[in-house]
């Protein structure tokens, strides 16, 4: 008979090293396992392995933990798709899909964290250094958009055509994670999918 995965209850204890790294690293996990409110932060401090007081070291309560949670999705968010532009080649808008794709790609692999990035307005409202991040990450978008248009091309232009392509890969994200389409739906492969869009997008 397989071995059954350990509980998210009897993870390993915690030793040494960056406990504030530990704690947002297990929250994490929990948003992802048991939703946002599915948790306490007592539950997080037993399933990190340190004494319920040792939060409270580094985050007020529990809410100021799932910011910080939503604070490095958007980092590691952005870091993803800045990797994937450098790795790709322009040729046919091929670092404008790699974006488009790396985007699709974490809102699957991390639907938890997505939806808690894009969800949470009472985290996020009035937090200048989300806010911030999330431009930082968009910027992204605007700068490889801009890099792919002919020289020339106006700010408003760059910013609508960032704009639609933005929103076609943030709504099919969750129409992803929220199992809302198939293949039939989609009539393509994503891939495709997103290479026309940018086509389409960008060629006009």
């Amino acid at each position: 008979m397989p071995e059954k995965p350990p509980s998210p209850e009897k993870r390993e204890p915690y030793h040494h090293g960056d406990l504030r790294a530990h704690l947002i690293e297990t929250v994490r996990q929990l948003v992802e396992e048991k939703g946002v409110d599915g948790f306490s932060i007592s539950q997080a401090a037993r399933i990190a392995g340190v004494s319920s007081a040792a939060p409270y070291k580094h985050f007020n309560d529990k809410m100021e933990i799932v910011r910080a949670v939503a604070l490095e999705g958007m980092r590691r968010l952005g870091a993803a798709m800045s990797n994937a532009a450098d790795s790709a080649s322009a040729a046919d808008f091929g670092k404008i899909n790699a974006v488009g794709q790396s985007y699709v790609n974490f809102a699957r692999a991390e639907p938890g964290v997505f939806r808690l990035m894009f969800g949470l307005t009472e985290t996020h409202a009035g937090d200048p250094e989300i806010m911030c991040t999330g431009q930082e990450t968009y910027g992204i978008v605007l700068r490889e958009v801009a890099a792919a248009m002919p020289d020339g091309t106006s700010e408003g232009d760059v910013q609508l055509r960032s704009y639609l392509l933005w929103t076609f890969v943030h709504g099919h994200s969750f129409l992803q994670i929220d199992g809302k389409v198939d293949a039939e739906t989609m009539a393509a492969s994503e891939d495709q999918l997103i290479a026309e869009m940018s086509a389409r997008v960008l060629s006009n």
